[in-house]
């Protein structure tokens, strides 16, 4: 399979610099997400990749080249960039044997994506009598018409419903266990995290990220460990013996801040410590995004007084 390569990346729009000397790849047989506040430049990176803008300097290229010299680009790579692309008056089923036919993709084809995305009761009907969900699930039954060794998908949960958003992640995952090449832009924190192996982090253009999941996040927030006990006396004697402080709490759990479950259970089972409670308190995807990205926002609200 193919990688998306992203070299020294720019794009301007008059004085205004949208992607600024962008580089990074995406590589084939796992989950790549895209992240980034408002105006960060992912729609503009997504549409440079996909030749839908010329870049004022740098390259994109999929498996080497550039979306343009592709021939029958539909095999090689399947888009998700605006679910409202297709047009209202075509059924379905036409829209996507238009696709077909534009890039010599067998019609059986059409069946076969129509089934795996849950569209074909719906294969008759217009587009313009589509739910926002289907209309997703439209696209993305475009993007793999092709059977394209390239996936690239711009919120794809959008719309859907919680059937569909479980359907979506088992998708992604599944394309990735193929050997294919996922990218996926999304402003969803909890879902990127439910399915995204690697990130790529942008703001105002420029690269912030490129890193595994875990990796960014362990980066940035601190692990903490819960801990309920019916002995408190001896749960903060043994943890001061080892270095550790713990915060007591209203409902009378405590938190050892900066640590991991395994090393403060190890240490509380040889000191005899009475355990109800010992759970790890990771971080989340969404408080590393929050920390690293808190200077890069270009729209920001402010925060509300109490």
């Amino acid at each position: 399979m193919t990688s998306i390569d992203v070299r020294d990346l720019t794009k301007e729009y008059g004085p205004r610099r949208a992607v600024d000397r962008l580089t990074f790849s995406v590589r084939p047989g796992r989950v790549t997400g895209f992240l980034g506040p408002n105006g960060a430049g992912k729609s503009t990176t997504l549409r440079l990749v996909l030749g839908l803008d010329r870049p004022t300097s740098g390259t994109a290229t999929i498996g080497g080249q550039a979306y343009t010299a592709l021939r029958q680009p539909l095999r090689h790579v399947g888009a998700l960039l605006d679910a409202q692309a297709a047009h209202g008056s075509r059924t379905g089923r036409d829209h996507l044997r238009a696709l077909a036919a534009s890039n010599r993709i067998a019609v059986r084809r059409v069946e076969e994506v129509l089934a795996e995305t849950g569209l074909a009761p719906a294969a008759r009907r217009r587009v313009r009598t589509y739910s926002l969900g289907m209309r997703q699930r439209l696209g993305i039954a475009a993007a793999l018409l092709g059977d394209p060794g390239s996936v690239l998908l711009d919120e794809p949960s959008n719309g859907l419903d919680p059937e569909g958003i479980v359907w979506i992640r088992g998708l992604l995952r599944r394309l990735a266990a193929e050997g294919r090449t996922v990218l996926v832009s999304s402003h969803l924190m909890n879902e990127t995290a439910s399915f995204a192996d690697h990130l790529v982090v942008l703001g105002r253009g420029r690269l912030l990220a490129d890193t595994p999941m875990r990796d960014f996040i362990d980066a940035r927030v601190r692990p903490r460990v819960r801990i309920r006990t019916t002995d408190p006396t001896a749960l903060t004697s043994a943890l001061a013996r080892h270095g550790h402080d713990a915060e007591e709490h209203a409902d009378g759990h405590w938190t050892v801040h900066h640590a991991r479950v395994d090393d403060i259970g190890r240490l509380l089972s040889d000191a005899g410590v009475p355990l109800l409670e010992l759970t790890a308190e990771e971080g989340t995807l969404e408080q590393a995004y929050l920390d690293l990205t808190a200077a890069e926002a270009e729209f920001a609200a402010r925060p509300q007084e109490a």
